[in-house]
């Protein structure tokens, strides 16, 4: 018996027995009694109950439910939800390589000079050092100074071998409409004009230098004032001659805190601008979202059991855990991450042999809408016939070239 709006079509009903459509099996369990002397409402006898107690029991849900064992179940959703798993560090971490150095007591902290590599070229000392596996060796007077880098971003770490350890539950759903994937990375304009490109290239000489005499930022000074002196350069009549200097003085003037820019003063003295070589440069990654909106339509007392099931699960996967809790109030220090998905399509219970794949997700927006025929009305039970599911879920990883080229990346499209 469907209950919504009151009207001819709810009066009509009220004496229909029946309850959900395509189960018949439950009509004499869900509808109301006929004795006049007893009116109730006859519950299942074995109400399903949802599992609350957050011990990470992996349970399985799918809708809809198929009808035999050997039904196949086409394209599917597969959504599986795994315990956010914290770094031991940052995932970020340096190693520095002959650049630093302990005392003969292994006490004091201090930076390797010049004159600690004379002393090693006299074998008046020697300094030992870690490679970026740990292993120890001598350093010689001329290694140049090394930074290994080491960054294990979030999709390898919670993609890790106990990965199965933390999966809370499984979800499966028919394939949902507007089925998309984008891919897309950012890219902005860039402009560099013969001034910039000039001190910039001092600069690179001084630090490429391996046989600087003096401090390296005096150099930058000197050559600096050379240019500020005045140059000449070949092939340049005068009037061009005079633009760059008159450039070079406008830098001069703001580095000493003048609102004057070097192509303000060409301008205004010679009715030029500096020609910028402009370029398009790449500039970042972007990560993915995946919108998804799923319909409901239990078909029977167990469909819709599973239907609040995962609507329940996902939004206490979303939900942030409140961690300790202080003692005399309901709030703690600190609150820990929700939960995060593994999303895959499946055919016939198989990885989906063209659709995209995914790296590991976080469900960032999600909402219920009970009255997705656009009226209410619902089952002798409370179910709304009609649910509408609107989920956001965002990749926590970006996309790489080398990630195609990983068993990830499936057997379809790739990312």
């Amino acid at each position: 018996m469907v209950r919504g709006v009151r009207g001819s079509g709810a009066r009509n009903n009220r004496n229909n027995p029946k309850t959900y459509k395509n189960d018949t099996a439950k009509t004499t369990t869900n509808a109301v009694s006929t004795d006049k002397t007893k009116e109730t409402v006859n519950k299942p006898k074995h109400k399903k109950q949802f599992a609350r107690n957050g011990s990470g029991e992996s349970r399985v849900m799918s809708y809809p439910i198929k009808d035999s064992p050997s039904e196949r179940t086409g394209d599917r959703l597969s959504i599986r939800c795994l315990e956010f798993s914290p770094p031991d560090d940052s995932g970020l971490s340096m190693n520095f390589q002959n650049m630093f150095k302990y005392d003969s007591e292994g006490k004091n902290f201090s930076a390797i000079t010049e004159g600690n590599r004379q002393d090693i070229r006299d074998k008046k000392i020697t300094i030992e050092q870690q490679d970026a596996q740990g292993k120890s060796y001598m350093m010689g007077a001329d290694d140049k100074a090394k930074i290994n880098f080491r960054n294990e971003d979030a999709n390898t770490r919670l993609g890790g071998s106990n990965m199965k350890q933390r999966t809370k539950f499984y979800i499966e759903l028919p394939i949902p409409q507007d089925l998309t994937d984008s891919n897309s990375v950012t890219w902005g304009e860039d402009r560099v004009n013969a001034i910039e490109l000039a001190a910039l290239t001092v600069a690179q000489n001084v630090m490429s230098s391996d046989n600087l005499v003096g401090d390296g930022v005096e150099a930058a000074k000197a050559a600096v004032t050379a240019l500020n002196k005045g140059i000449e350069i070949p092939g340049l009549n005068s009037d061009t001659q005079n633009a760059v200097r008159a450039a070079i003085s406008g830098a001069a003037i703001g580095a000493l805190g003048s609102n004057v820019s070097a192509k303000s003063v060409i301008a205004r003295s010679t009715g030029q601008i500096l020609n910028n070589n402009l370029e398009l440069l790449f500039q970042g990654v972007n990560l993915r979202s995946f919108p998804y909106s799923i319909n409901f339509s239990p078909r029977g007392y167990k469909e819709a059991e599973v239907v609040k099931d995962i609507i329940r699960s996902l939004k206490m996967s979303m939900a942030p855990k409140a961690g300790e809790i202080q003692e005399g109030s309901n709030q703690s220090l600190f609150i820990k991450s929700p939960d995060v998905f593994q999303l895959k399509y499946l055919r016939d219970g198989e990885d989906h042999p063209f659709l995209n794949a995914f790296k590991i997700c976080a469900l960032t927006g999600m909402s219920v809408n009970y009255t997705g025929a656009g009226t209410y009305a619902s089952y002798d039970d409370g179910t709304p016939v009609n649910i509408r599911m609107n989920l956001t879920f965002k990749e926590i990883n970006p996309i790489y070239h080398e990630d195609y080229l990983q068993d990830g990346s499936g057997p379809g499209v790739g990312y």
